[in-house]
């Protein structure tokens, strides 16, 4: 689905990027629906969504912490894992994304069938007002669509060799994760993928930085060992 309907979602004219120092950073790591659900202040309509992040009672809470950044859980869509279902259980950390350009639905209160863009962005305009940024953990690492046993969603039907990393044998995953796939970066397309997906939730969608999970497997090259894999943050 592609939302864009060019209305007050998209003004982002007086919208105001705080810009802290990173000596002056006071970074606060949340689950946009843990946190909003446990919040007493928050409306229960609004509870475990961006919205009730972007409420009030939210935002008073973290101003008077003296927190300058909310550092957000994975909100990229992912998907739940077949063990996890099969148990009747839902994946809630969310580092399983699927979707690298869109928030998660699941967190949305107003909807799922494009509402929760806009969302977003109003809970992006609501923090940035109360002098608060913006940062994504997000996961370009790997994918929901797991190892060999796993479900074809998008990449695997698409271009498998191009988008993972697989061993000699090209049936098998090279999982340097342990999440059962890793996504092969050195690609042309690939680099192109996640550096497009990053743009555009710092053009489209307001925010202010990330933290990438597990970055020292997207900083290998074509060896399994490499210099420039020394941290995952």
């Amino acid at each position: 689905m592609v939302v864009h309907d060019g209305g007050p979602d998209d003004e982002w004219t007086y919208d105001r990027r705080p810009k802290t120092p990173w000596a002056d950073s006071v970074i606060y790591e949340l689950h946009v629906k843990g946190f909003t659900r446990r919040h007493p202040g928050i409306p229960e309509e609004l509870r475990g969504t961006y919205a009730g992040l972007a409420h009030p009672a939210a935002v008073e809470h973290l101003v008077k912490l003296g927190v300058t950044a909310v550092e957000l859980l994975p909100v990229h869509q992912f998907a739940h894992e077949d063990h996890l279902l099969r148990r009747g259980l839902r994946n809630y950390w969310g580092y399983n994304s699927i979707g690298y350009f869109a928030p998660h639905a699941g967190y949305a209160a107003s909807g799922t069938t494009g509402q929760q863009v806009g969302e977003f962005k109003r809970m992006v305009r609501a923090l940035h007002a109360a002098g608060i940024e913006v940062i994504l953990d997000v996961v370009y690492n790997h994918t929901a669509e797991a190892g060999e046993l796993g479900p074809t969603l998008s990449l695997k039907g698409i271009d498998n060799r191009g988008y993972y990393r697989l061993q000699p044998d090209a049936r098998r995953y090279a999982d340097y994760t342990g999440c059962g796939n890793t996504l092969h970066v050195v690609q042309p397309h690939v680099l192109r993928l996640i550096t497009d997906s990053l743009r555009y939730w710092v053009t489209e969608m307001g925010v202010d930085g990330f933290r990438f999970d597990l970055a020292a497997a997207l900083a290998r090259s074509m060896h399994d060992v490499d210099m420039l894999s020394r941290s995952s943050r």
